[in-house]
């Protein structure tokens, strides 16, 4: 039976997968009309499976020779004459004949000519952006000319011009030429054909797909939120079915069940907290990188949003390795984290770097029971503790917290340091306690559960009145949705007065809703 496959390209006959028909298709065509194409997306969306697929498509025909060769190897290498030799030799095994090896760019072009080739040629090239950016401009200058030639020789046939590339599809993490090359990209005559994330059918499809097979129903609900929290990123997305079907660690598969949201839930905190992934290392290997990092940390304002620019090279680095998306709002364009399932990943990864040691949360023989009782919390007194440990333990806390241009600590900073309170003050006691977010744009709730009662906080940073006023309104419509009653809204604020507080944290009853907003400030002094 079919298996669902999270790493290198599916195959069709083991694996299950979205057929995508209707993107080979159009890539098909573009090739054999002769384009120049560039093939990118972030890592582990499907871009060589893809092309693999328009590969066997193009070999049905006999009007032209295909190849598909990769310069995977020669990522390491910075010699030109040995660049263009493992070119030259994947063209030999690919095609099987003897294609010269060449050791200078002039004589590039001849590898097209009729001398080696019988028939117009479509290439497939992919790990191309592996290699160094110099050879990748040297690659693009040469084919650019190769296809201007062949243009500017309308009236023969293609199997009759000088150079015989027909068609060819560079595959790489980013638009390849262009985006970080300061003097511009000399690839000019290209199409720029961008492989998307798998969309909610799709998805769907695939478990459908593995329910025919095999007979275990799996609730539709579990695929909502699997596609809520992965946004269809394609490797992610099958990790998860891999987990779900055929189980992991301490979990075995249990084919005779139903797969439901307990399961998903089980599976969900081993891959956040416990088990392995090279898509998800990578993707926090790369957002903590400087000067990546600080706009990670930016990310998780929750007053401000960030314009998307693929032109702005940070930008484009965090898109093109799966840390952030684009999304639209009217004519203009923001930054968002790729999926709630990396933004959770990411944010914990952070709070645990930044706070792993907290000191002593409380005072020894402090009296706790207008905090915390046996079957119910107090939040407002939960945080009147924490701001007090935030004051007392601020210089040696925020020592070292990173800092924005202007010298103050990112707002995300005072995000992950509750967090981390709040954690290690309740786990200890039976409480639950993990972030949430809803947008992917910077907005955070952390949920508590605590004796089978659920608690709902929104973190804000407190702007102005109007600010405020929205966001009580907001907070009330995410209550709705988590089913509460009520909910609690922190603002983080630098300082407030005694009469502002007073006036502040009145709660607020939403008429729309029904629901009770209950806010909190805490300060800072930041």
């Amino acid at each position: 039976m079919r298996k669902f496959s999270s790493y290198g390209p599916v195959n069709p006959t083991l694996h299950y997968y979205a057929p995508r028909a209707e993107l080979i298709d159009k890539t098909y065509h573009q090739l054999i009309g002769g384009h120049y194409l560039t093939v990118w997306a972030p890592r582990q969306t499907g871009k060589s499976w893809v092309m693999l697929e328009v590969i066997k498509k193009l070999r049905k025909s006999e009007d032209f020779e295909v190849a598909i060769i990769t310069l995977e190897s020669a990522k390491y290498h910075t010699s030109e004459e040995t660049v263009l030799e493992i070119f030259s030799r994947e063209l030999n095994e690919t095609l099987e004949r003897d294609f010269p090896k060449i050791d200078s760019w002039k004589k590039f072009s001849s590898l097209f000519t009729s001398k080696y080739l019988s028939k117009p040629l479509i290439l497939v090239i992919d790990e191309f952006d592996a290699i160094e950016e110099g050879f990748i401009n040297k690659f693009a200058s040469e084919f650019r000319n190769i296809y201007l030639k062949r243009a500017n020789d309308p009236s023969k046939k293609s199997s009759q011009k000088t150079h015989l590339l027909h068609g060819l599809a560079l595959i790489g993490v980013r638009s390849v030429l262009g985006i970080e090359n300061i003097t511009g990209s000399p690839f000019n005559v290209q199409r720029s054909l961008h492989i998307p994330n798998l969309n909610f059918d799709e998805v769907r499809g695939m478990f459908e797909w593995y329910q025919r097979d095999s007979g275990q129903m799996v609730e539709p609900e579990v695929i909502n939120r699997l596609y809520h929290e992965m946004q269809g990123q394609p490797g992610l997305t099958c990790w998860f079915g891999e987990l779900l079907t055929e189980g992991y660690e301490d979990n075995p598969p249990t084919p005779n069940k139903p797969v439901t949201m307990k399961e998903f839930e089980t599976a969900y905190h081993y891959a956040t907290d416990i088990l392995p992934n090279n898509n998800i290392l990578n993707i926090i290997s790369k957002a903590n990188k400087e000067p990546y990092r600080n706009i990670v940390l930016e990310l998780f304002r929750t007053d401000e949003k960030i314009s998307f620019k693929h032109d702005k090279r940070e930008i484009s680095y965090l898109y093109l390795n799966g840390i952030i998306d684009r999304e639209r709002a009217g004519t203009k364009s923001y930054v968002r984290f790729s999926c709630p399932f990396v933004q959770k990943r990411l944010f914990n990864y952070f709070s645990d770097e930044l706070f792993r040691y907290m000191g002593r949360l409380v005072e020894l023989f402090e009296s706790l029971g207008d905090v915390i009782t046996e079957d119910s919390l107090n939040i407002r007194n939960l945080m009147k503790l924490y701001q007090k440990y935030l004051k007392k333990n601020r210089e040696w806390l925020l020592k070292d917290a990173p800092k924005r241009k202007d010298l103050r600590i990112y707002e995300a900073v005072f995000h992950f340091n509750l967090y981390m309170y709040l954690f290690q003050f309740l786990n200890p006691k039976g409480g639950q306690v993990y972030p949430e977010f809803p947008t992917g744009n910077g907005k955070i709730d952390i949920i508590i559960r605590y004796k089978e009662k659920v608690y709902g906080i929104e973190l804000k940073t407190y702007t102005d009145e109007s600010g405020y006023k929205n966001a009580l309104i907001q907070a009330a419509g995410y209550g709705k949705q988590l089913g509460l009653s009520e909910i609690y809204l922190v603002f983080f604020v630098e300082y407030i007065d005694d009469e502002n507080r007073l006036r502040y944290e009145a709660d607020y009853q939403d008429k729309t809703t029904g629901v009770k907003v209950m806010p909190i400030f805490a300060e800072t002094g930041m």
